[in-house]
């Protein structure tokens, strides 16, 4: 795959704050300008110009923005649903089998409730979804349990292989 942006990050300043076990602030230097440039861009077809690990860092942050927020529920109404299957692959070719599993449950559930979850919704509909679909809380409660150890191996990786995601200055 040919890796079409690759932005400029401090390497010395990424290395530093790796060593210093920030994985937060790690992970926002590896994937805010991939957020920036989408924003730029304004199409999800931007995607296609980053390598793998790119796709799964900005992908998984939208995860966990919307799951942290209000749980797969509001990410499926977001309409983020479309970035599970690449995440699934990504996320196994990393290591990361038990976060790849709960986005496949997150995918099952939607599918047994496609109807339900794809109609529109007012403010009040929206807050029956999570009486309705239960089986949300216990995966919201898996990805939360597993949400920092998938962090950290991705961050892991990503140091380990830093010309997939930046170019140093």
């Amino acid at each position: 795959m040919e890796i079409n942006f690759l932005p400029e990050v401090n390497i010395e300043k990424l290395k530093e704050v790796y060593a210093s076990g920030d994985t937060s602030q790690v992970y926002d230097m590896l994937a805010q300008p991939l957020h920036e440039e989408l924003y730029r861009r304004k199409s999800f077809d931007f995607l296609d110009d980053l390598s793998d690990g790119q796709q799964l860092l900005l992908a998984y942050d939208y995860v966990r923005m919307q799951v942290g927020q209000g749980g797969f529920i509001q990410f499926i109404e977001n309409g983020y649903i479309s970035l599970l299957p690449a995440l699934i692959e990504q996320l196994n070719d990393m290591g990361a089998e038990n976060m790849a599993q709960v986005m496949d449950d997150v995918l099952k559930v939607f599918v047994l409730n496609n109807e339900l979850l794809n109609k529109p919704t007012t403010v009040q509909e929206f807050a029956q979804l999570y009486d309705e679909l239960k089986e949300f809380e216990i995966i919201d409660e898996r990805f939360h349990q597993l949400n920092e150890a998938t962090v950290k191996l991705m961050l892991d990786y990503a140091m380990k292989h830093l010309e997939h995601y930046i170019s140093a200055i």
